[in-house]
């Protein structure tokens, strides 16, 4: 088994990114970030999301969970070069479609995708903003016409997670949420310089630029006291 339940989140352990995607492709299943707010936050609704799917350690407090729990192997695996690493997999021999971001910064992704392999199949696709549920129809409808093979839905969580819920209802593929992927692959927000990622604190960095994150990032403080304490 290569997976543990932390507060209820099944958690996957990978020792490489290419685990995660043979996995998904073999069992035609979402790939779910797992980070410590997640976690904390997690509730029925929530766990029923994320545990029918493959949840992968996004964040440095899912790593450490794992390795408290004796996976010593667990890496992080950062969704938002998973889904750039999915593509290098099987680009060429499987079809896109992605939702996500505001309509510029989709455009934006799909161009430099295009530049980046030119041999990809975007079959098509829509910003994040689904205001009614007779978008979201017409979107699980060109699902199924198009019939994509992976889907990737960058809007937030648990909003992404229950909207790929909808589409797997109408047409299993693989699906990953990106969170805000799309606009840091478009350059509409910068990530964190190299060496903050390699030593685990792009949050600390995010923090640093955005003051106003704290609250979100006390979650990880709070959850690394109770990992410590056996409360998790």
């Amino acid at each position: 088994m290569n997976f543990i339940y932390i507060n209820g989140v099944k958690t996957y352990c990978f020792a490489s990114r290419q685990e995660a995607i043979d996995l998904a492709f073999s069992e035609r299943k979402s790939l779910i970030a797992v980070n410590a707010e997640k976690i904390l936050h997690a509730n029925k609704r929530t766990r029923d999301l994320f545990n029918e799917h493959i949840g992968f350690s996004d964040g440095i407090g899912a790593v450490w969970a794992l390795k408290k729990k004796g996976f010593k192997n667990a890496i992080k695996i950062p969704g938002c070069e998973l889904w750039l690493d999915i593509i290098k997999s099987v680009n060429g021999s499987k079809s896109f479609y992605l939702v996500g971001s505001r309509q510029e910064v989709i455009e934006k992704t799909v161009d430099k995708l295009k530049k980046e392999f030119p041999q990809i199949s975007i079959v098509n696709y829509r910003n994040g903003y689904i205001r009614n549920e007779a978008e979201k129809i017409d979107l699980l409808n060109d699902i199924v016409t198009r019939k994509p093979d992976v889907v990737f839905v960058a809007m937030g969580s648990p909003k992404q997670e229950e909207l790929i819920e909808d589409m797997q209802n109408v047409h299993p593929a693989v699906y990953q949420g990106l969170g805000g992927s799309f606009d840091v692959y478009a350059g509409a927000v910068k990530r964190a310089p190299e060496w903050w990622v390699n030593h685990n604190l792009e949050w600390a960095y995010r923090l640093i630029k955005q003051p106003a994150r704290i609250k979100r990032q006390i979650y990880l403080l709070k959850f690394a006291w109770m990992l410590a304490w056996g409360k998790i």
